[in-house]
C-alpha cells in the first residue's frame, strides 16, 4: 500500500502545480489547510522534496515553494521512490531495489517471480505514464 506521506507528497505537489499560473510560492500552510494534511508532517515531506531537488523552497514573506523540475518531468514512480522506497513487491524484481531470494536457487526458472515481474512492469507503466501534469 501507499503511505500517507507519498499520498500526502503527490497532493502536495499536485496543488503547487494547479496554483503555478498565480506566479508566486505556495506557503506550507496553504496546502496542508487546502488538502487537509497535518501542517508538521507536510514540512517534513516537503523538506524532502526540496532535499531531492522536485520543489525549491524560498524563505521569508514572499516565501514558499515551487516546482523545480517542469510537472511533465515529474511522476508518481520518482516521487513514490522518494517517500516509499521500492515499488515492486519482491525484492528479486525490483529495478532500484534488487536483492535476491534467500530460498531461490535459480531467479530464472521461479514461477513466482515471472508473475510479479510482469506485475512490476505493468505497474511502473502506469505509474510513470501518470505525471503531474496531466493530473493538475
Amino acid at each position: 500500500m501507499v503511505s500517507k506521506k507519498c499520498k500526502y507528497a503527490i497532493k502536495a505537489i499536485l496543488y503547487i502545480a494547479r496554483n503555478e499560473a498565480d506566479d508566486r510560492s505556495i506557503f506550507a500552510s496553504e496546502i496542508a489547510k487546502n488538502e487537509n494534511i497535518p501542517q508538521k508532517f507536510l514540512e517534513s515531506i516537503l523538506r524532502e522534496l526540496c532535499n531531492q531537488r522536485i520543489l525549491v523552497s524560498k524563505r521569508g514573506r514572499y516565501g514558499g515553494y515551487r516546482l523545480l523540475k517542469q510537472p511533465s518531468d515529474i511522476s508518481f514512480t520518482e516521487v513514490m521512490r522518494i517517500m516509499d522506497g521500492p515499488i515492486a513487491l519482491m525484492p528479486c524484481v525490483s529495478l532500484n531495489y534488487y536483492t535476491p531470494c534467500e530460498e531461490c536457487n535459480q531467479e530464472e526458472d521461479c514461477a513466482i517471480r515471472s508473475v510479479f515481474l510482469k506485475v512490476r512492469d505493468v505497474t511502473l507503466d502506469i505509474f510513470n505514464a501518470a505525471t503531474i501534469d496531466k493530473l493538475a
